[in-house]
């Protein structure tokens, strides 16, 4: 069963430069990744807001995506580039 998730990470004021290039170095690796069906990511035209939309084969590729080497860089170094983080596992109804 595929798994669908909403990340909406905001960046502090300063550090947005620097997260940008982190959230698009996750995209070109999350990308290669067997279980990634979908990983989008967006920014918000009014504030340092990212958002990404990802669809995963199934709850064991997710398990090993959130192992991956630069999946674990990102969460080492979140609190110090990032203000805030929101996960929503959901799932698709339309």
């Amino acid at each position: 069963m595929s798994i669908y998730l909403t990340a909406i990470i905001k960046s502090k004021p300063d550090t947005v430069a620097q997260l940008r290039g982190v959230l698009l170095d996750m995209v070109a690796n999350s990308r290669k990744e067997e279980a990634c069906i979908q990983y989008d990511l967006h920014k918000s035209a009014e504030d340092f807001t990212f958002v990404f939309q990802e669809k995963w084969k199934d709850q064991t590729g997710l398990d090993q995506h959130n192992q991956q080497p630069y999946i674990l860089a990102f969460v080492a170094q979140a609190n110090s580039i990032t203000d805030e983080i929101v996960i929503y596992k959901t799932a698709k109804l339309a």
